[in-house]
């Protein structure tokens, strides 16, 4: 089977290896923040789960599964109560209730139930107390996945009963373009001094300052996890972490941290209408100089 995981390698190969060896849980919580994939793997595990060959995206249970279609796959997201119109989408008890009746039921076609709790930290109050009791005597052929932003949104007794599994944050390309930005700047200001700082400041303008100041502050950020010893991974420019690495050890954690405070204090200069050039020149001549 195909996993769309190619940036999250150690959640595909912990679903990889419990269907191979077959020896899937009967809950999982796939933890980690929005935009890194946690539903689309939800998905293509419970595809995986419901297909007689474990995933071969050609037959029957595969189309109805990645249409959201197939009668053993049931999906639960959050939804508004018609009963509060302003109250924020949830998951709520009832829905929970009859979660655990179609559990108990018999799959319909395949030989197992998959249920996936989409945003399951918005679960009202009294919802997880109810779960509880389907995961603590879970009906054979049923898996359960809960997806969530992290482990502290529901209680210990629930995810106690779930295997973890980690989704780390998406690589932000925007954001790693603006440190490789910010990265060379640097470079080049320190190698050619003043003069090339003034050149390069000469037609900055509004947007691009806080562009820069964005990088320099994910930059100093990034300086900060080097010089702590922190895997390449959870830098915002992975590409650039040797480089990184070397500019790292030049700078002491103090700093470091003068650097992003003076990024904060330019961000709210330039929401002040201060001149982005002469913002500029201050960031970038503390930063290149030392002099912070």
């Amino acid at each position: 089977m195909a996993f769309d995981l190619a940036d999250q390698p150690r959640a595909a190969q912990l679903l990889l290896r419990a269907l191979e060896r077959d020896r899937v849980a009967h809950a999982y919580a796939f933890v980690g923040p929005a935009g890194n994939g946690r539903t689309t793997a939800a998905l293509a595990f419970a595809g995986a789960l419901l297909c007689a060959r474990g995933g071969c995206n050609a037959c029957r249970d595969c189309r109805l599964a990645a249409a959201r279609q197939h009668p053993d796959l049931h999906v639960i997201v959050p939804t508004l109560n018609p009963n509060r119109p302003k109250a924020a989408p949830a998951i709520r008890i009832d829905e929970i209730h009859t979660v655990g009746r179609q559990a108990a039921m018999k799959p319909a076609m395949a030989a197992r139930k998959v249920f996936i709790l989409d945003d399951a930290e918005k679960m009202t109050t009294d919802s997880p107390d109810a779960l509880l009791k389907t995961l603590e005597e879970p009906p054979a052929h049923t898996v359960m996945i809960l997806v969530l932003a992290n482990t502290r949104v529901l209680p210990a007794t629930v995810l106690s009963r779930c295997q973890i599994v980690r989704f780390r944050p998406r690589a932000d390309a925007a954001a790693a373009a603006s440190v490789t930005a910010a990265f060379e700047l640097l470079t080049e200001i320190q190698s050619g001094g003043a003069d090339t700082m003034f050149r390069r400041l000469e037609r900055v303008d509004r947007p691009k300052a806080e562009a820069l100041i964005d990088g320099v502050w994910r930059l100093g950020r990034d300086l900060l996890l080097a010089g702590a010893g922190v895997p390449p991974a959870m830098l915002t420019a992975p590409s650039l972490a040797d480089d990184i690495v070397r500019e790292a050890s030049a700078w002491t954690a103090d700093d470091l941290l003068a650097v992003i405070a003076l990024c904060r204090e330019a961000r709210e200069g330039l929401m002040s209408n201060v001149t982005p050039r002469l913002t500029m020149e201050i960031v970038l001549s503390r930063l290149a100089l030392r002099a912070v």
